[in-house]
């Protein structure tokens, strides 16, 4: 295959018309510009300059290639640029993939800012209920971060973003609503608005109930997690779902639970994060958890919880 340097010194020399010059133009020596024309011509099998008196020119075998060449240099010298940018966090592609209900509560702000602030990095976005599939798309190189809870796996790089909070949300008539905060035990027997298998929170959902020794009735299941305060919200039962779940202008109301419940949330990379990807993560850390602020004061109104953090599963 022909090198890129024996392209440049094909492309030098008929923007000059001389080997001499083509080597005054790449810092090079006439031998070994002369070498370079030499090895493209075997490698092509046809003669690609013409020498005459005054200079060389190009046969129509050299015209036709020098188009093409003047492409893969310039391609190259992208690829170049494209690699210092994305090593000084300037530029490329971020690949991420994120749990369903975190897109707009944690990610939007700050891709927000990104498009804004640095344009000529594009960023790609995938949303997953469940995190077996996250991960693997992290370990297969498909995306370069996944944000989700903490994952139990240890041959990830993990790195802390923010906690969110648990929360209960019921129709605004309902019993629990009257209590200030309310404890998992109230939630015995009680009619639950459940996820389906396929979402992550089903099975650590039910690892939680059953550690406390609590028995909520499923009265139906959905996939999607914003869903379930909605429709327990219609009068359907209750819901226990992370805060990002509550929508703004929520129509129910919003309990905490006491002890007060809180997940981590993280971003998980198969590696150390290379200098675009932690700038992203640290953007993140620093943006934190947006929560409405009508469900932010529903929790403070109904006031605070005990502070120990309920343990995850």
């Amino acid at each position: 295959m022909a090198s890129l340097r024996a392209l440049e010194c094909l492309v030098a020399v008929a923007d000059s018309g001389s080997i001499t010059q083509a080597a005054l133009l790449l810092h090079s020596s006439q031998p070994a510009v002369s070498h370079q024309l030499a090895s493209l011509e075997r490698e092509t099998r046809t003669a690609l300059l013409r020498r005459e008196a005054r200079g060389v020119k190009l046969t129509s075998a050299g015209r036709a290639a020098v188009a093409d060449a003047r492409r893969a240099i310039e391609a190259a010298a992208s690829a170049v640029r494209s690699a210092r940018a994305a090593g000084e966090a300037a530029g490329g592609v971020l690949r991420l993939v994120c749990a369903q209900s975190l897109t707009v509560p944690l990610l939007a702000g700050v891709m927000r800012q990104w498009h804004r602030r640095q344009p000529e990095v594009a960023i790609t976005l995938r949303e997953s209920t469940a995190m077996d599939e996250a991960l693997g798309l992290v370990d297969s190189g498909e995306v370069d971060a996944a944000v989700l809870t903490a994952p139990s796996a240890g041959r990830f790089t993990i790195t802390a973003l923010a906690e969110e909070e648990i929360v209960l949300a019921t129709p605004a008539d309902h019993v629990l609503a009257g209590q200030a905060v309310v404890r998992l035990e109230d939630l015995e027997g009680a009619p639950l608005v459940h996820f389906s298998p396929d979402n992550g929170l089903s099975a650590w959902l039910d690892q939680s109930f059953a550690r406390a020794g609590v028995h909520p009735e499923t009265v139906m299941r959905t996939s999607v997690t914003a869903t379930a305060p909605q429709l327990a919200a219609a009068g359907l039962g209750v819901a226990v779902c992370p805060v990002s779940a509550i929508s703004p202008g929520f129509p129910g109301a919003v309990r905490s639970f006491s002890p007060r419940w809180v997940r981590q949330l993280v971003a998980v990379t198969s590696a150390e994060p290379d200098p675009l990807v932690a700038r992203f993560i640290g953007d993140l850390r620093s943006h934190g958890m947006s929560v409405p602020g009508d469900v932010r004061t529903q929790l403070a109104q109904a006031g605070p919880p005990d502070e120990t953090p309920r343990p995850s599963p």
